[in-house]
């Protein structure tokens, strides 16, 4: 039908279950979690994959700022490229359904590596601000594929082989209200000492968290760049490989600089690093005169 196929812009969607998912609450869009698929350019990808988490405190998704500019960006690089749409608190998914939607997404990826011509060992997580949060509780609480489940998904991996944090809500759940609070926001007061041992991504750190690139901006006013520094500080005594940077200015949900001279740079930097992985091809020799 017209305005509802997408294959000839290389887009496609899945679902990440192919029944209804685990403690799904009905039947709607908001309960089933979807992976969105961004082709490279047919003969220029380079065997890498990004799946894109983006924010929006729970509440909605920045789908567009967070996710589709951050998919392109990555496929004109030769990335796969995997928007997930998780379930969301302000529809009555508490944690950890989100993570459980962000762990089926790295693995069905991993799992389907061959009909996608990607690498298995060359995943990248990153996402935004609360998509910063469960990308990095993905990165911590990942679970180990069990090579005799019937469902070939749950056979490998959840864990990410890269992550990537911007301006992630790493302090969400809080009972400090005197900024964004996960607890306050979803009415979970009483129970957010609970939630916040078991979700507090700095706190499940190890030698076996993926590498990390993480920016942030000083004058962050939603989310406070000491909670970024919190989970920088933790891979650090973990002995994780992980580069940070911090911008004077910028406000929250900035997505890929938004014109500012000095943030806009921090995709370049984030290219750097991603060479530096092997996740990109080096630049073409330049011809010798």
């Amino acid at each position: 039908m017209a305005g509802e196929d997408n294959a000839f812009l290389g887009i496609r969607t899945i679902r990440l279950w192919p029944g209804e998912a685990p403690q799904a609450k009905g039947s709607a869009c908001e309960d089933i979690p979807t992976l969105t698929i961004f082709d490279p350019q047919p003969g220029h990808d380079n065997g890498s994959t990004v799946v894109v988490l983006p924010g929006g405190a729970y509440f909605g998704l920045a789908a567009n700022l967070e996710g589709r500019q951050v998919a392109d960006w990555f496929t004109a690089r030769g990335f796969h490229a995997f928007i997930l749409q998780y379930r969301l608190s302000s529809n009555g998914y508490l944690l950890p359904i989100p993570l459980l939607d962000a762990r089926r997404a790295v693995q069905t990826v991993r799992a389907r590596a061959a009909d996608y011509h990607i690498d298995p060992n060359r995943i990248v997580i990153i996402g935004f601000s609360a998509g910063g949060h469960l990308a990095a509780l993905a990165s911590t609480q990942f679970v180990e594929g069990k090579p005799d489940a019937e469902d070939p998904v749950e056979r490998v991996s959840s864990r990410p082989n890269f992550t990537v944090l911007g301006y992630p809500w790493i302090g969400a759940i809080s009972s400090d209200t005197s900024h964004l609070s996960y607890c306050k926001l979803f009415n979970v007061m009483d129970r957010c000492e609970e939630l916040r041992k078991a979700y507090s991504p700095d706190l499940f750190v190890t030698k076996d968290t993926p590498p990390t690139f993480w920016f942030h901006t000083f004058n962050d006013q939603t989310v406070p760049v000491e909670q970024g520094l919190r989970y920088y500080e933790a891979l650090v005594k973990a002995g994780v490989p992980a580069e940070a940077h911090i911008f004077a200015n910028g406000p929250h949900g900035t997505g890929l600089g938004k014109s500012d001279p000095a943030l806009d740079q921090w995709p370049n930097l984030l290219e750097f690093w991603l060479r530096a992985q092997g996740l990109l091809p080096p630049p073409a020799p330049r011809p010798s005169h």
